[in-house]
């Protein structure tokens, strides 16, 4: 099968596209024929050596941990999934690549209507905004600053603390003023002078603040909140430097929950943003964009 590898550590450059061993699934889990992937930001982190420490990386590896796509083959001890079944969830085995190994535990059944990119965008940034906004403890009166609104988990993040009843102030770049606004958030540009915008939009405070940008806010977070008390980073890796919590990579992968995310969205009541799609074999291209973190939604890969 084809899969997208990289063998040392580096630049987008060291992606390329390889045959490899088409795998079996073994006992619990089936084989998904891909259809999409999402590219998140922690690909090109891992890709570099960035998370070596954290994320030890045998060389050489395929990318990839949210996918989209139907079984094709299903190993022992699997009663809930049979071939033929469209699903989403996380891969066991890299997703940039034409086949996946998957635990049948960690997917769901895609609704008919749920296209595959924006299937592909939801389990990341769904499992990330779920848990975020329960580490912060989000309720209802309450106001949330949310950095990177405009992007892949920021766009969940937004509608899912909206539903609790909070009121979101959202910080995107100025093309998506707009956007953030239609996900049921007080807009505001990123840059300079955000503690005085901030406090202008909330006289009274900030009680909690989800950044899924990573770029930099946290020092302002921190101004704004006068402390590191219910402070969250998905992105920021400076946080431990900081004293503020990094929310590690999925730790629930609740297929069961998914299957709610993946329902609300093929009703439209929960928006799935995509950015820009790109063929498996654009692969280095797609890291680069999701490295440039400019993307409005989550950036995709689509495999024939």
């Amino acid at each position: 099968m084809k899969a997208i590898v990289f063998d040392t550590f580096g630049g987008t450059e060291v992606l390329h596209e390889a045959e490899v061993a088409t795998p079996e699934p073994g006992p619990g889990q089936v084989r998904v024929r891909v259809k999409a992937v999402g590219v998140n930001p922690v690909d090109g982190k891992i890709r570099s050596g960035a998370l070596e420490a954290v994320f030890p990386t045998p060389l050489p590896a395929t990318p990839g941990g949210e996918v989209a796509g139907v079984v094709d083959a299903v190993g022992e001890g699997v009663d809930q999934l049979k071939e033929g079944d469209e699903v989403l969830g996380w891969p066991d085995t890299g997703a940039y690549a034409e086949y996946a190994l998957a635990s049948a535990a960690a997917l769901a059944h895609k609704p008919a209507g749920l296209a595959w990119a924006h299937a592909a965008a939801l389990p990341v940034a769904g499992d990330a905004a779920d848990r975020v906004l329960d580490l912060l403890g989000v309720a209802s009166g309450e106001t949330l600053l949310i950095h990177g609104a405009s992007g892949g988990v920021g766009t969940i993040a937004v509608q899912l603390a909206v539903a609790r009843g909070a009121r979101v102030i959202g910080t995107a770049g100025p093309a998506n003023q707009e956007y953030v606004a239609s996900l049921g958030a007080t807009p505001l540009v990123y840059g300079e002078n955000l503690v005085e915008r901030v406090r202008a939009l909330a006289p009274d405070g900030v009680d909690a603040v989800f950044d899924a940008a990573g770029k930099g806010a946290l020092e302002d977070s921190i101004t704004l909140r006068g402390d590191t008390d219910r402070i969250v980073t998905t992105a920021d890796f400076r946080a431990g430097e900081l004293g503020v919590v990094f929310a590690e990579g999925p730790q629930r992968r609740s297929a069961a929950r998914l299957a709610e995310l993946a329902q609300q969205a093929a009703d439209g009541t929960l928006v799935t943003a995509v950015g820009t799609t790109y063929p498996l074999a654009e692969a280095a291209k797609a890291q680069q964009a999701s490295d440039a973190g400019r993307s409005r939604g989550k950036i995709v890969l689509t495999v024939d």
